[in-house]
C-alpha cells in the first residue's frame, strides 16, 4: 500500500513540474469543446474534451503494456 501512495505522489510532483513546460507545446485547454469563461475578474476553465483525450490516450498505452 505504501509504495502505491509514494508512487503517487512522486507522480504528481512531477507532473506538477512538467505541466507548464509541456502546455506550452500541447494546446490542452483549448480543444472544442472545453469550457472557459470570465466570473468577477477570475477565469475558470472545465477542459472536457482535453480530459476525454488524454484519457483515451492513457488506456492506449496502458492496453499496450
Amino acid at each position: 500500500m505504501f509504495k502505491w501512495i509514494l508512487t503517487l505522489v512522486i507522480a504528481l510532483f512531477v507532473l506538477g513540474i512538467a505541466a507548464p513546460h509541456i502546455a506550452r507545446f500541447v494546446r490542452f485547454g483549448k480543444l472544442p469543446g472545453d469550457i472557459a469563461f470570465r466570473f468577477r475578474g477570475k477565469t475558470y476553465a472545465f477542459p472536457l474534451t482535453s480530459t476525454l483525450l488524454f484519457t483515451l490516450l492513457l488506456w492506449l498505452i496502458s492496453r499496450l503494456i
